[in-house]
């Protein structure tokens, strides 16, 4: 007989991430190897877990064509030499792909259905621009269902600033650069590369090389050089790229279990889901949609945001996110937000990000066992936002000094 479940993340890990397009190293990579890799590697280091034992494989794409069609989970799952009884599948939900993953195979756990799944995400954003392969249907503008503005992200992050005047272009830059300076910060102190999977790629000279760290970082930025950049999703603006996510391609893959499966297996989860949410809000200002699910991720729980400990919160833009701190009365340099930086440094490939927050909010609730609940939230294209509570199984109850 089934039974209800606690779901935990095992492990994950991810491809480093490049700078999409011709000059990015990903450029003669294929996305479903990077994807490929990144499975290796994460069963590599889980050896104890069989691999016939892996009820299910979800990976999340949001342009599902080329080398990132076919099924994903199911085409991954071969290449990646699991066994052909091994299933898989395909996810789409724009920028909380992997987040998808993670809650649809952790839902399937949590009823009994299943006992061990991986779920990830990948995009090449150089061999598949957002929306390339997408044709909205002209109903949407004919019947103003939807602002034409509503399908470029920039747009959307303006219009934050329409709404909320007091979050400032200084906050969101200082925000900005903040980010680069933590991810620097985290690189030198070797906070993220234990997470990473390197990947052999191939220049454009047909030389071979060793994709190692994240490649579109720029840890010298300042005040100045952001002030000085241009606003190209509207003039005089206030959105700049180097307060927005840059386009970037990369693959991340998480290990889930049940928990008769981790007693079984002896495995160390790094984390355990409470909750989840995804909310729908106006696809106009999608950048704020991350605010009604973390609501109701936080209600499910029983919880309220003066219990969460540590937050990764997806950069897509710097107002998005303090858009939500702002909501939550929260400052924009706390010290528990995105301690390590996000993916204005990193990079936001689409389907990918969302089990990168989860890596680095595991990787820190093994540092802080007095911190117990932390926060994986993102908004996402078309008006969504999605969000995940976790429990860190380290927490000790004792107050840091």
């Amino acid at each position: 007989m089934a039974e209800i479940s606690d779901v935990f993340f095992v492990d994950g890990v991810r491809t480093p991430f490049g700078r999409a397009g011709e000059k990015g190293m990903y450029w003669n990579t294929r996305a479903d190897d990077l994807a490929v890799k990144a499975t290796i590697g994460l069963m590599e280091r889980n050896a104890n877990v069989p691999l016939d034992r892996i009820d299910d494989v979800a990976i999340a794409a949001t342009s599902q064509t080329g080398d990132q069609g076919l099924t994903l989970g199911r085409s991954v799952a071969i290449l990646a030499g699991l066994p052909q009884t091994v299933p898989g599948l395909a996810v789409e939900r724009m920028c909380a792909g992997a987040m998808t993953s993670v809650t649809t195979m952790g839902a399937s756990i949590g009823v009994g259905m299943y006992d061990l799944a991986l779920a990830g995400g990948v995009e090449h954003m150089g061999h598949h621009p957002i929306g390339g392969n997408a044709d909205p249907n002209p109903r949407f503008v004919a019947e103003k269902m939807v602002d034409p503005g509503a399908l470029n992200m920039g747009v959307t992050a303006e219009r934050i600033f329409d709404r909320f005047p007091h979050l400032t272009k200084e906050r969101s830059d200082r925000f900005g650069m903040l980010s680069q300076h933590k991810v620097q910060a985290a690189y030198d102190a070797g906070k993220i590369q234990p997470d990473l999977v390197p990947v052999a790629i191939k220049g454009a000279d047909g030389a071979w090389g060793l994709a190692t760290e994240d490649e579109g970082r720029r840890p010298q930025t300042t005040m100045e050089d952001l002030a000085a950049l241009k606003t190209p999703f509207r003039p005089h603006g206030r959105v700049t790229a180097g307060t927005s996510s840059p386009l970037t391609d990369g693959a991340t893959m998480s290990l889930l279990a049940g928990g008769g499966a981790v007693k079984e297996l002896g495995l160390a989860p790094k984390m355990r889901m409470v909750s989840f949410a995804f909310a729908g809000v106006q696809p106009e200002i999608m950048g704020i949609g991350p605010i009604p699910s973390t609501e109701k991720a936080l209600k499910k729980a029983g919880l309220s945001i003066s219990d969460i400990g540590l937050f990764e919160l997806n950069e897509a833009f710097a107002i998005q996110v303090i858009s939500l701190l702002d909501h939550f009365g929260i400052a924009d340099d706390d010290p528990r937000v995105n301690a390590w930086g996000g993916a204005i440094a990193i990079g936001h490939p689409l389907a990918a990000s969302g089990v990168r927050l989860m890596i680095q909010l595991a990787a820190q609730f093994a540092e802080r066992p007095d911190v117990r609940y932390g926060l994986t939230a993102m908004c996402v294209g078309l008006g969504q936002g999605g969000s995940v509570i976790w429990e860190n199984p380290h927490f000790d109850g004792k107050k840091r000094k």
